[in-house]
Formats: C-alpha cells, structure tokens, sequence
C-alpha cells in the first residue's frame, strides 16, 4: 500500500542521504536559529500521545513552537473520545484532518504504522511500544555527529533493557548502515537484543559482541548508551524487581572508560546513573535531549515541505493467518490487514517484525 503523504514510521525506510540532510538542517538551524523562527507559520500539529512522556513529548511541542506553528492533541487517552472505546483508526482519521501533521505515541508495536494507513497528512513515530522510536534516533545521531564528529567507526556500547527497549533498536538498525561500527550488547540472558536486530547488524556488515558485564565492556567504548529497566514493559512487578538494580554506572565504574567516551541515556533515569556522574563532562544526557528538540524542527520542516509517497504495507495478507506477538497492534485493533513479507515457511509481520514459522 502506498500512501498519498510522507511519513516517519522506521528510520530504514529512508536512505541514509536523507538521514544526513536532516543532521546538516538541524545543525544549520542551530547556528541560524533567526532562519527558521517562522518557517510553519499557520500550520499544526497533532499530538497523539497514548502514553507518558516528557522529553519527547515537550521537544515536539517545542520544536513546532519555535518555527512559529501551533499544537493540537493530547497527553493522556483517558481525556479524549480512547476513554469511550475509540479505535485507533477513528480518532487518527478525526486528528489527522484538523492537522499538517501528525504525531504518535502509543504503547502497542505497530501503531504509528496502522495509524498512518488513514491518517490524511503525514504521521510521525514518535515510539510505538517497545518496537521503534526513530525521532529518538535522529536526536543520538545528532548527538553522536556534533559531539563525536563522525557517525563511522566507533565501538557502541548498548546497556539495560536490550530486549524491550525501543531506542536501542532503533540505533543499531541507524548506526549499521554506517561504515566499521561495532556493537557490544550488555544485558542479562533475559533482556537480550533482539535476533531480528542482530540479524539487521549482520546484513549491514556491521560486527557485535555480547556480554553480562559493563566493568569489562567499557575500556573498549566510544560511546555508552544506557537505558533504563522499563517497568512498564515486564508482565509482573516481581520480573521488574528481579532485574532492575542490575546494571548502575557510578562514578567509579567510569574510571574504568575512556578520557573522551561519552555517556548517552535517552531519558528518564530512574537510578541506573549514579548522580553524581552528570558532574563528569562525558555525560551528555542532558544535552543529547536538547538536541532532540533541533532534529524534530528539521524533521517536522522536512514532511510538510516532502512530496514523497510512502510505501506503508508492501508485502501479502494472508487469510486465516494473525500475528502471534500479543503486544502486536493487529491484536487489538481486528479490522487491520494483517500484512506481511516473506516467503515458503518464514513471514515477517509488516507492523512489528515478528517473525511466523508456518507448518509444513
């Protein structure tokens, strides 16, 4: 299905000279902010956020406040029309025609995706469950080129929650189409990355290592990316509990990394970082958020000026077949094609990349 408007669902539906052009405009509109002060001056943009957020959520807002447009949407479901059994479809359909363009937050993968089948302006994945989160990525690409001053080359620790933790995903599927980067993947075996992502690594000719333990990890960093455990993606408080203290970085574990790796954490912290490490001049977090609002105002400029045509769903519905991920959104929302690509006994669902073994 090719839709009528450009949208942003996955990073890698676009080629990295796009992703590149974004990174010069966003650092154009950081040294010549003056350029940009009106550059959606009449135009709006929806905010469907489904779940919390802060740094996302407000960047967006912020980020289209400053090119002199205007903001319409919610920050909690539970005071719009979603409260009363909305599906999905009905309130995008309503949002979207009030809207330039549109923006999406939601728990369950696959939702940026199906919202952008009817949506009738562009849409915007702003994390959609523990899938993807590519405006995320956009901001620790940024981040990465003005601090780092390459995106090749560098050896990229991934630390937490690998296995839920969407931004994580999202990075390494960016980061692999760059030249001689390499992966190390600190987690416990249950919050492994997952094989889908590592498989996208490998095609890209990128290389990674595994391992339990940040101590031995990080004399070999450029880059630390820390996640937190994310409560709300474990089934019960007792598996949150089991995992959540695993991995800390204080201030002493940082003697251990490099004079000039930096520290990356796309926020919020719960008590993975000890404190007292903002104190230390490789810690960007903070930083790295504020770029964030520099990279949406280049891409928000970017989809209300595209004429491209998105390729949405572009592999089979197949009859009698569902998607087996429960946290897949063609699991809640029934009336979705159910969509996907392969071929013989192996498909690919289209919305959240789970993959289906068929029976002989």
């Amino acid at each position: 299905m090719i839709s009528a408007y450009p949208h942003l669902i996955d990073l890698n539906d676009y080629p990295v000279t796009w992703w590149n052009g974004l990174l010069a405009q966003a650092e154009d509109i950081m040294n010549r902010p003056f350029l940009y002060a009106n550059s959606c001056s009449g135009k709006i943009m929806g905010t469907l956020f489904y779940e919390p957020s802060t740094r996302t959520q407000m960047s967006f807002q912020t980020a289209m406040l400053r090119l002199g447009g205007t903001i319409i949407g919610f920050d909690n479901p539970q005071t719009s029309s979603v409260a009363k059994g909305e599906n999905l479809k009905d309130t995008t359909k309503i949002i979207s025609g009030y809207s330039d363009v549109l923006v999406i937050r939601h728990p369950t993968v696959g939702a940026a995706k199906a919202a952008a089948l009817t949506a009738d302006c562009p849409v915007i994945n702003a994390g959609d469950g523990g899938h993807l989160h590519p405006t995320q990525t956009l901001t620790d690409l940024l981040t990465l080129k003005a601090e780092k001053k390459t995106l090749s080359g560098l050896t990229i620790g991934l630390c937490g929650d690998l296995l839920n933790g969407r931004t994580v995903h999202s990075l390494c599927k960016a980061m692999s189409c760059y030249e001689n980067n390499h992966f190390i993947m600190i987690s416990t075996k249950e919050l492994k990355m997952p094989s889908y992502i590592k498989d996208t690594i490998r095609a890209h000719g990128g290389t990674f290592e595994e391992t339990d333990s940040l101590e031995e990890a990080l004399p070999k960093l450029d880059v630390l990316y820390m996640t937190r455990i994310q409560r709300e993606r474990f089934a019960s408080p007792e598996e949150y509990e089991a995992q959540k203290d695993t991995y800390i970085l204080t201030t002493q574990k940082m003697k251990l990394a490099k004079p000039d790796m930096i520290v990356m954490h796309p926020l919020p912290r719960v008590d993975e970082i000890e404190v007292a490490v903002d104190d230390d001049p490789r810690a960007l977090y903070f930083k790295q958020a504020k770029y964030g609002m520099y990279i949406r105002m280049s891409l928000i400029l970017t989809m209300l000026q595209s004429t491209i045509k998105t390729e949405l769903l572009a592999g089979q519905v197949h009859k009698g077949i569902a998607c087996k991920n429960p946290k897949c959104i063609t699991n809640q929302e029934y009336y979705l094609p159910k969509s996907f690509t392969g071929t013989g006994t192996t498909l690919t669902c289209e919305y959240c990349d789970e993959r289906l073994l068929l029976e002989h």
